[in-house]
């Protein structure tokens, strides 16, 4: 096991908190909810950064942190009310990885001039596409299975 880099993880849990909390605005939450959004967003980047540190996949990693978010968004159901798959939802938002969908989409543009360079162009674009669509499926999977497993019979 590789030691913790404490001053990363502090890092990515802020900045996690603070995407976490504009995603909540943008789902137009209330104050307390913000608080609520942040919380959750901290918990998902550090438990990613932490299954990266340990050299997990991006998608696995992705997973098990959706899953953390979306267990501790139904284990506070009592002050989260009816919000809380919500919640957990805009606390994963940030680790969509926007760097690869980005490269994908330029990939796909290089492809589309009179003479692309060469196929590895293709391939990188290719690559990076399923990447996404992984980690994608990944957040998605990691927060429905537990809120399909915990659901309340007041949902």
């Amino acid at each position: 096991m590789a030691p913790v880099d404490w001053m990363h993880l502090l890092h990515q849990a802020f900045f996690g908190a603070v995407a976490a909390a504009g995603f909540g605005v943008l789902f137009n939450f209330g104050l307390k909810a913000l608080a609520w959004c942040a919380a959750a967003g901290a918990l998902a980047l550090c438990v990613r950064t932490l299954g990266l540190d340990q050299h997990w996949s991006l998608e696995a990693a992705s997973f098990v942190a959706a899953v953390s978010a979306s267990i501790c968004a139904n284990l506070f159901r009592r002050p989260l009310g009816p919000r809380g798959n919500a919640v957990a939802l805009a606390g994963c938002i940030p680790m969509v990885p926007g760097a690869f969908f980005g490269q994908a989409i330029l990939g796909a543009l290089a492809v589309t001039t009179p003479h692309p360079e060469n196929a590895a162009v293709i391939l990188t674009a290719i690559e990076y596409l399923l990447r996404v669509l992984f980690t994608l499926a990944a957040i998605g999977a990691g927060l429905a299975i537990p809120a399909y497993l915990l659901k309340h019979r007041e949902f």
